[in-house]
């Protein structure tokens, strides 16, 4: 069904400097999608382009169809959540969620019902008449987010929405939010620079570098087969290591191992957390145990390689896993476990 389409958007501050290059990509209604980049990625800007906060200096934005180019911001049908939450610090909660309802003119008992619903909806049920100065972080977020939906947006933006929040809220909330959006089939655009954030709600991500698109998939897409080395690392898959690509074969300073598609030159192969087996082989490889992390149904070690290479995996807690300190071998699975990119990327 059709969304949201932005098409060869660019955007450019200073002369020579473009923060938006050629952004392209589409949204189904329903869809949730995460745009997930580094801080000054431009995702932020891409984002007040869409709402209309910005004019893009070429290219199109479209909803469902129709070009936006000159639409204003309260024409537009969408709801902007920031991560300041930006409430009205004179109005009770019940007028800060009703504000958009009331832009709409929508009839007072509409709204009434309408406000009830929507607090329910984020977990505040009888906050209405509350001044917004008595509530704690977390329950302000849910009141600017009542407010974001209470008009029943067609495209729900939240732009770093659970950055000011300590880590315990923000996991919790994280959770609600996906509940909240899911059940209400909203279509929503999450701007973040956290994986574990675009993982856990997106179900497709589009990730950003320099004002470029790097790649679009699902995250089991981007996380199982990363584009580029920048994507690899951005996901947290950082066991990069450099070697000399032949034909089917790259050769490495922790051994020679294949190639699903053939290269020549200087290359980067990723190898997976989840590749290593503590098993004895022809094939080998050996590290210095530096850290070992419980993480719950798996644990990850840390190792020093053959020329201080720093590498990481991810086993099952349930196994033996060596003291820190201690020189040992492990084999990898060396056709699903390794991947290639080009020096560069």
């Amino acid at each position: 069904m059709s969304g949201l389409e932005v098409q060869a958007i660019t955007k450019t501050f200073q002369p020579g400097v473009p923060v938006l290059s050629g952004i392209s990509f589409s949204q189904e209604v329903g869809e949730i999608v995460a745009v997930l980049g580094p801080s000054g990625c431009g995702k932020s800007t891409l984002l007040s382009i869409i709402a209309g906060l910005l004019e893009p200096d070429s290219g199109t934005v479209r909803w469902n169809g129709k070009d936006l180019r000159g639409v204003p911001p309260h024409q537009r049908g969408f709801g902007l959540m920031f991560q300041d939450y930006a409430l009205f610090p004179h109005m009770r909660v019940r007028d800060n969620v009703a504000f958009g309802l009331r832009m709409q003119g929508a009839a007072r008992e509409a709204m009434d019902t309408r406000v009830a619903e929507t607090l329910e909806m984020v977990g505040l049920p009888g906050f209405g008449e509350r001044d917004v100065h008595q509530l704690s972080g977390g329950e302000q977020q849910r009141v600017a987010l009542a407010r974001a939906i209470a008009p029943n947006p067609g495209l729900l933006m939240l732009d770093e929405p659970l950055g000011s929040l300590d880590r315990n809220l923000r996991q919790q909330l994280l959770e609600d939010l996906r509940q909240i959006v899911r059940s209400a089939h909203q279509t929503t655009l999450y701007v973040t620079h956290d994986q574990d954030e675009a993982f856990s709600l997106a179900d497709r991500l589009v990730v950003m570098r320099a004002g470029q698109i790097m790649q679009t998939g699902t995250p089991q897409e981007i996380y199982r087969q990363p584009a580029c080395a920048f994507v690899a690392r951005f996901v947290g898959l950082t066991n990069l290591v450099p070697g000399e690509a032949q034909g089917g074969q790259v050769e490495t300073p922790l051994g020679n191992f294949p190639l699903a598609e053939p290269a020549n030159g200087p290359v980067q192969i990723l190898l997976r957390p989840d590749a290593a087996r503590w098993v004895d082989g022809a094939d080998a490889l050996s590290g210095k145990v530096e850290e070992v992390i419980f993480q719950g149904e798996t644990t990850r070690v840390h190792l020093s390689a053959a020329g201080g290479i720093q590498l990481h995996f991810d086993l099952p807690s349930a196994a033996a896993l060596p003291p820190v300190g201690e020189q040992i071998t492990f084999s990898l699975d060396r056709e699903t476990g390794v991947q290639a990119f080009p020096v560069g990327e």
